[in-house]
């Protein structure tokens, strides 16, 4: 029996994303504002130097455009015998690919990569009609999240 291959191909943060529409999938989920070529390639390089930043991104093998990127941030604890905890946040897939388990391949990168980091545990904060969705990749609904927006 023949298996189909994925169109989409899951992969870290390139450079080049930035021509590939990176930003115009954040800009899907939240206020990306003005971000020039340089200070873009600027970010990715302090990022691609950390070893706590994991930039999952979903690429159309078809057309090399992105469909969908999730970010991982390994926050490092003296608690739990000096541990980490890994941060998912940025959790986007292009409206033209939803429905295609995109979201759920993103997650699943970062729980893998947190765990080959040695993180005890990943959490992540989401609106409460993304709940379902979470709970389907194996997440379990925790506590309350606060913020306090300091630009505002």
């Amino acid at each position: 029996m023949a298996t189909t291959k994925s169109k989409y191909n899951v992969r870290k943060l390139e450079r080049e994303d930035y021509q590939k529409g990176h930003l115009d999938l954040l800009a899907q989920l939240t206020t990306v504002g003005t971000v020039t070529a340089e200070q873009y390639e600027a970010r990715w390089q302090e990022l691609a130097g950390s070893p706590d930043y994991h930039v999952a991104v979903a690429e159309d093998t078809n057309t090399g455009s992105l469909a969908g990127t999730a970010t991982l941030m390994i926050e490092r604890k003296f608690i739990h015998g000096c541990s980490k905890v890994g941060h998912i946040e940025d959790v986007v897939v292009g409206q033209s690919a939803r429905g295609q388990k995109l979201g759920r391949r993103l997650i699943d990168e970062l729980i893998q990569v947190a765990a080959h980091a040695g993180c005890y545990k990943v959490i992540l904060d989401c609106a409460e009609h993304n709940v379902a969705f979470y709970e389907k990749c194996g997440l379990t609904r925790r506590e309350a999240q606060m913020v306090k927006y300091l630009d505002r």
